[in-house]
């Protein structure tokens, strides 16, 4: 298949695996089909091979087989072209050529990275701005720092704005309490915005045991069709209130902060403005590169295949999925919230996946076409770095990231971003 330019896209590559290797996977995969199967005079995963073959036929165990059998054959491909490693677009569609007693023959559908043809990639005239801290935005954090700290108590007087109170309410529309309109016990920050305009303020003033009744109106764009607009009363009585006391400046609140060279307010404000500082570069740098990569991808000829496209998706996908597991969620759930199906919503990251797979495209271009090495020392070095800084051992540490031509191909990309960022 070719691409509109002429260019080579995809090859097809046969692979066989002989008899006697097939026949081992085949007997693999009887050993636990047996367990599943019920036949006459012979108890349950005691049917020889013979007679297992004989009531289910051998081709019951294609499939399974098949599926054990692609990692190796998957592998024997890479091996026997080599140059494929680096040159596969993404993993290959697979069809089956040939089954049978005999052996397997299986087709792999490989799709080829694309020709890039560079534009303009060094000197972009792209400017990196500064990292700037105001003394606001010092405050603000600092601020923020006290808050971790604060105190809560007991107050006897009226309710004030920042004060935390306990309240009982119930909300009747038409004289009618209305469906999640009751609560018992809630605590609320008075200016936190938590419940509807108006509702907050009116607790402004009031006192312990006392109660009242708010005349509200629910805002025009609420969520519930029932309360859009609609007229209503809160019956509220305040159960407590507790007053919030920030922490002082003084050398209990710097022992508690805990923070390396902190002892008063100077030294914070210094730590502080650092941290800012910090961040900001770090994604005065994302957006840098970013522009960057998009400026050469901009200047560069290529036709991405829609597989690449749509591998990325997947793997983008994949990582989001994963985030959503460290916050107790799953993807299903995620996607019944949002009332939509997987397929609408991996559909949302094709434009970020072609420009990654573009990036991915252009970096490799520019190894090539500056033709950058990596010798083995800076290789090694680079291992033994990469795998203290994740604590492991070396040869794990190579083990789980494919060995040490991924971390030259990692080292070559570095170079070529540098090369574009300068």
């Amino acid at each position: 298949m070719f691409n509109k330019e002429g260019i080579f896209m995809k090859k097809d590559y046969i692979v066989k695996m002989e008899k006697d290797e097939w026949g081992k996977i085949l007997t693999h995969v009887y050993e636990h089909k047996k367990n599943e199967v019920k036949v006459d005079g012979f108890r349950k995963g005691q049917v020889p091979y013979d007679i297992y073959v004989k009531n289910f036929g051998l081709e019951s165990l294609y499939m399974d087989a098949v599926d054990h059998a692609l990692p190796e054959l998957y592998d024997k491909m890479l091996e026997e072209n080599t140059d494929l490693t680096f040159n596969m677009a993404c993993r290959p569609e697979v069809d089956v050529k040939s089954i049978s007693n005999d052996g397997l023959e299986i087709v792999f559908h490989v799709t080829m990275k694309p020709e890039v043809k560079l534009g303009k990639y060094k000197n972009l005239g792209i400017k990196k701005e500064e990292a700037s801290v105001s003394d606001e935005e010092i405050v603000h954090e600092i601020e923020h720092l006290r808050e971790h700290y604060v105190e809560m108590k007991d107050k006897s007087g009226k309710v004030e704005k920042g004060d935390e109170v306990n309240i009982n309410f119930e909300g009747f529309k038409d004289g009618k309490a209305f469906d999640g309109g009751k609560g018992e016990n809630y605590s609320l920050v008075i200016g936190s915005n938590t419940f509807i305009p108006g509702f907050e303020d009116a607790l402004i003033g009031m006192q312990v045991n006392e109660e009242k009744d708010i005349d509200l109106t629910f805002p025009e764009n609420y969520h519930s069709e029932e309360l859009k607009g609609a007229k209503v009363v809160f019956k509220v009585k305040v159960n407590s209130i507790k007053e919030r006391i920030l922490p002082e400046y003084n050398e209990e609140f710097f022992q508690d902060l805990n923070m390396e060279g902190v002892t008063d307010y100077e030294s914070l404000k210094n730590n502080v403005m650092e941290h800012i500082k910090g961040h900001k570069t770090a994604e005065i740098e994302d957006k840098y590169f970013d522009e960057c990569l998009s400026k050469v991808s901009e200047e560069a000829k290529m036709d991405v295949p829609e597989e690449m496209i749509n591998e990325e998706v997947d793997r983008i996908t994949n990582e989001f999925s994963q985030r959503l597991s460290y916050q107790g969620m799953n993807i299903d759930t995620y996607l019944k919230m949002l009332n939509t199906d997987i397929d609408t919503f991996k559909a949302n990251f094709k434009p970020e996946a072609e420009k990654r797979v573009k990036y991915r495209l252009v970096i490799e271009q520019v190894v090539k076409a500056e033709d950058i090495k990596v010798n083995d020392k800076e290789v090694d070095d680079y291992s033994k770095e990469m795998a203290k800084k994740y604590g492991v051992d070396e040869s794990e540490f190579l083990s789980q990231i494919g060995g040490k031509e991924f971390l030259k191909y990692d080292l070559e990309v570095r170079k070529a971003i540098e090369i574009i960022t300068k």
